[in-house]
């Protein structure tokens, strides 16, 4: 398993706000848990890194890039 954290630099939903959000794993398969600290917290599970960037991140909006994972553990 490899951890990572998520690092948030712009809310634009104003929930969850901004610095470390969440924390998660990859397990050897390349799926991805993480828990979203906080007041309003769930655990979500992902198939890839890949896909947690591409759905926080917001790439869909004019503020793209304010969310990417920060990998604790190294590969």
């Amino acid at each position: 398993m490899r951890r990572f954290k998520l690092l948030r630099y712009k809310d634009i939903s104003g929930v969850s706000g901004t610095g470390i959000v969440a924390e998660g794993c990859q397990f050897s398969n390349g799926q991805c848990v993480i828990v979203w600290l906080g007041e309003k917290y769930s655990i979500n599970i992902y198939a890839s890194a890949e896909d947690i960037e591409t759905i926080h991140d917001h790439r869909d909006t004019d503020d793209a890039g304010g969310t990417r994972i920060v990998w604790v553990d190294k590969a």
